[in-house]
């Protein structure tokens, strides 16, 4: 067995920043932070830099040239996983937006097929519609849109080694529907809805514990009509995943989320289309070349189409934007995900017991190595 001596960084623990320990990791656990001069073993100097835990992206539509939508296969989700690890992302949920269900019934294949054969990073699948709503569809098409049957409720939920995430429209989908998903091990969550604040609430009491790109594609928070993002910030119970780019939400907006919410409710998504990770900043999506333009990528009728955004852009943001220390906008990246989706026992901080899923960033809060279950 060999042993790994992390050493010589600024090491998160639940206490914060530490100097002064070294993490010890066999076979791909953390198994103890100690202080103090490092033991015998495999040392490995991380020469001042910043250890964190590994970033979790609940909401990776492609990267390294790659949509999912376009491409189900586990080399697809392989090179997706690839482009997003260099910033710091090391578990992620392959995310298909709105499609026929032969296309959803393959990208679970996938999932399935990427996850037992050790595709690295891979949590499994997050299926973002079909079952939303017109009137807040963003860049979906909404000829895909449709309310599920019993039939295609087990499909979406088939996925049996990993996580299974969906995204609906509360108003859209009926109440034992969400219910059955919740039964079958499915995470529910409230996204591209034109909801009323009522027919929100009795999506969470279904089973909802979560909200896809807080503020984005859902009915906003007003005097008279809380809305979706009304009845998101006052559920202490609820999740919600936040864009953390400068254009999808006003950094103020971000900080009455964060104001609203308990902490450890607000987490780090990307949303990130091919373009992460990759020379070409244009994709094609439902037969439509989109194209980012400084950063911001939009279909032809204006609409925002996902992200440009990485996991350690959306941290520096939450810094830069947000004025969080550093020690909150990582937890934001990995811990608080994966207390979301269910793994926060396993991943997600540094400590004993689990994964040693690491990320090293210098002092400008850029990714310099990364681990995946104690692999570099």
């Amino acid at each position: 067995m060999t042993t790994q001596i992390f050493h010589n960084a600024h090491v998160l623990t639940e206490r914060g920043f530490e100097r002064d320990v070294c993490v010890l990791v066999e076979d791909g656990f953390i198994v103890a932070v100690l202080h103090g001069e490092p033991p015998a073993g495999e040392a490995i100097d991380l020469q001042g830099g910043y250890l964190v835990p590994g970033f979790i992206d609940a909401q990776v539509n492609g990267g390294g040239g790659v949509l999912f939508n376009n491409d189900t296969s586990v080399e697809a989700i392989a090179a997706i996983g690839r482009a997003h690890r260099r910033f710091g992302t090391t578990g992620f949920l392959p995310t298909l937006i709105s499609d026929d269900a032969e296309v959803m019934q393959r990208a679970i294949n996938a999932t399935r097929d990427a996850i037992a054969t050790g595709v690295p990073g891979v949590l499994g699948i997050h299926l973002e519609g079909p079952y939303l709503a017109p009137a807040r569809k963003g860049t979906h098409d909404d000829a895909k849109f449709r309310v599920p049957d019993a039939d295609e409720l087990a499909m979406a939920t088939s996925l049996d080694n990993g996580i299974s995430l969906l995204t609906l429209a509360p108003e859209r989908v009926p109440a034992e529907a969400i219910r059955a998903i919740v039964e079958r091990g499915g995470i529910v969550t409230a996204g591209h809805t034109a909801g009323n604040y009522d027919e929100i609430r009795a999506g969470i009491d279904a089973g909802i514990t979560g909200f896809t790109h807080l503020y984005n594609a859902m009915s906003p928070l007003q005097g008279r009509d809380p809305g979706a993002v009304g009845a998101a910030l006052e559920d202490d119970g609820c999740w919600c995943g936040v864009i953390v780019d400068g254009v999808h939400v006003h950094p103020a907006s971000l900080r009455v989320a964060l104001a609203a919410k308990p902490r450890g409710k607000v987490f780090l998504v990307t949303d990130a289309m091919p373009m992460v990770g990759a020379d070409d900043p244009s994709f094609d999506l439902y037969g439509e070349t989109i194209t980012a333009v400084d950063g911001v990528v939009r279909n032809a009728a204006g609409a925002l189409a996902g992200s440009a955004l990485d996991m350690a852009s959306a941290v520096r943001n939450s810094v830069q934007l947000l004025g969080l220390p550093l020690e909150e906008a990582c937890r934001m990246a990995a811990q608080y995900p994966a207390e979301f989706l269910g793994i926060g026992g396993e991943r997600g901080r540094i400590a004993p017991g689990y994964r040693a899923d690491l990320v090293l960033l210098d002092s400008d809060m850029h990714v310099q190595r990364s681990w995946i279950g104690g692999r570099e």
